[in-house]
């Protein structure tokens, strides 16, 4: 998730308009506006203010690069096997459906 994003979530979550977002932070809501639209970057201690207005607390958090690959790799991975349940045909009656039934275990 990106800063605009963040903020977007945020300010949205916390019912909050830009104009009294911006008011509340002590900056123009032209700057939220360019905040969320991603036109505009905020530093991390504007970022830091407005999450903490919208009642929100900011934390940062470092990521072994090989993890993250990793992660990345398994979400390409997952989005492959979706678009294979896609293509499969899924319109099954209900006389399809049917399941042999569980072998019950007798309990010791």
């Amino acid at each position: 998730m990106n800063a605009a994003a963040i903020i977007a979530s945020a300010r949205t979550r916390a019912r909050l308009s830009k104009r009294e977002l911006a008011r509340r932070v002590g900056t123009s809501p032209a700057a939220i506006v360019e905040y969320e639209s991603g036109r505009r970057s905020p530093t991390i201690d504007s970022l830091d203010m407005i999450l903490r207005v919208c009642g929100v607390d900011l934390a940062l958090s470092f990521v072994d690069r090989s993890e993250t690959d990793r992660l990345e790799k398994c979400g390409r991975d997952l989005e492959s096997v979706l678009s294979l349940v896609d293509a499969v045909p899924h319109v099954w009656t209900e006389s399809e459906l049917k399941f042999p039934p569980f072998p019950r275990v007798a309990k010791p």
